[in-house]
């Protein structure tokens, strides 16, 4: 990657000097010390993804510099290149392609591009939706994960979840939270810390992906956290999306099959990337009747009440505890507590309430978007796709 900000001997020489076999280049931008004529001593492409494909480099090299690569700009080419499979390196920083293990059976990747963002909802519907007509297991890993990847092949009962978290345990991780809301053999991995890319320095999910194997799936799907990516090459990718401009997101919409968003703006943008994408809407959905009764209701972000009768109180606080305390003085006179299987749920609703004499119902989210069902279907006819359970999608 060059630009015409600097003079054409500069980066003849910087070529030269570089611990490489330089066989292309890119000019990027810039004229101001473009006189016409440059030769830089090597063949010229006219993008990135044209000069990846004649080439086939084992590495990308920026060579320029503000004010014709930016940050953002800057971002934005590497996402490219990963995305390609190529890594990406300046003068200070390289960015690799997260390594992806190679996986037996047809699978689909969930991933995000952060936290809250509707992703294990996400997870929770396509389950249900493959698990109609086939066998589903679902790997989930998350920062408060199981030491060991952990099989949860029933949905566990309120009490279960309680005496969990009486014992210590992390009672709402998303194993838990897909096993009770998808009705699927889970299981659950830990992971610890995400690069830009998605990579985590530490995790079971490759473990947890032998367990899943031995339960004898017809199709696996890898439940991402956060915007860390399972390690797992998987046949088809679904990307969960909050915003595509930040960071190295646009690698993820660029190695994914389909964008899901609650955002107009992110659903442009990918469309702009040549990604489909849906918008969609959560909708919370009480796993019980509540009967009448007066309802508080507990999550962890927005979602849509307005089809639930008799909710006196909501709070959307069940990932800060000091207000969720605050949100549960608030919440007297509810005769039952609807929550939704996140974060603070158990150790500090669920227990309030048992101590109130209050009942509670768990709940879910469906994802609600005209023509979501065809889109995931249409996704997971990609899963078994040999080429990309081996290798990143290129």
């Amino acid at each position: 990657m060059i630009d015409g900000e600097h003079y054409a001997p500069v980066v003849r020489d910087a070529l030269e000097e570089l611990p490489y076999a330089v066989v292309g280049a890119v000019l990027v931008g810039g004229t101001e010390k473009l006189r016409g004529g440059e030769d830089y001593g090597v063949l010229l492409a006219a993008s990135l993804e044209e000069a990846i494909e004649r080439h086939r480099p084992d590495v990308v090299v920026d060579l320029s510099d503000e004010p014709v690569l930016g940050p953002g700009d800057r971002l934005a080419l590497a996402s490219r290149a990963l995305a390609a499979g190529v890594p990406y390196v300046g003068a200070d920083f390289r960015f690799d392609p997260p390594a992806l293990a190679p996986f037996e059976l047809p699978a689909i990747s969930v991933i995000g591009t952060g936290k809250r963002v509707g992703k294990t909802a996400v997870t929770g519907h396509l389950a249900r939706l493959l698990g109609r007509d086939r066998r589903v297991a679902v790997v989930a890993m998350g920062r408060g994960g199981p030491a060991e990847p952990e099989v949860v092949e029933a949905a566990p009962a309120l009490a279960d979840l309680i005496a969990r978290s009486q014992a210590g345990r992390h009672a709402a991780s998303d194993h838990l939270e897909t096993a009770v809301v998808a009705g699927v053999p889970t299981v659950g991995c830990r992971r610890c810390g995400g690069g830009l890319a998605g990579a985590t320095f530490t995790s079971t999910v490759l473990e947890g992906a032998r367990v899943a194997a031995a339960l004898d799936p017809e199709v696996v799907v890898f439940d991402g956290s956060g915007a860390a990516i399972p390690p797992v090459a998987t046949g088809a990718r679904i990307l969960v999306a909050h915003d595509l401009d930040g960071g190295l997101n646009a690698y993820r919409a660029l190695i994914s099959d389909l964008v899901l968003t609650m955002s107009d703006e992110v659903a442009r943008a990918a469309a702009a990337l040549g990604r489909r994408a849906l918008c969609f809407d959560l909708q919370l959905r009480p796993l019980e009747a509540l009967a009448g009764r007066r309802a508080a209701v507990f999550t962890a972000g927005p979602a849509r009440l307005d089809h639930l009768d008799g909710v006196v109180f909501s709070s959307q606080s069940l990932s800060d505890r000091a207000a969720l305390a605050a949100d549960l003085a608030g919440a007297a006179g509810a005769e039952v507590y609807v929550v939704e299987l996140k974060a603070a749920a158990i150790d500090v609703v669920a227990e309030h309430a048992a101590a109130a004499g209050v009942d509670v119902i768990l709940a879910g989210n469906d994802v609600v978007a005209p023509g979501l069902d065809e889109a995931l279907l249409g996704v997971a006819a990609l899963a078994d796709r040999d080429d990309a359970r081996e290798n990143v999608r290129r």
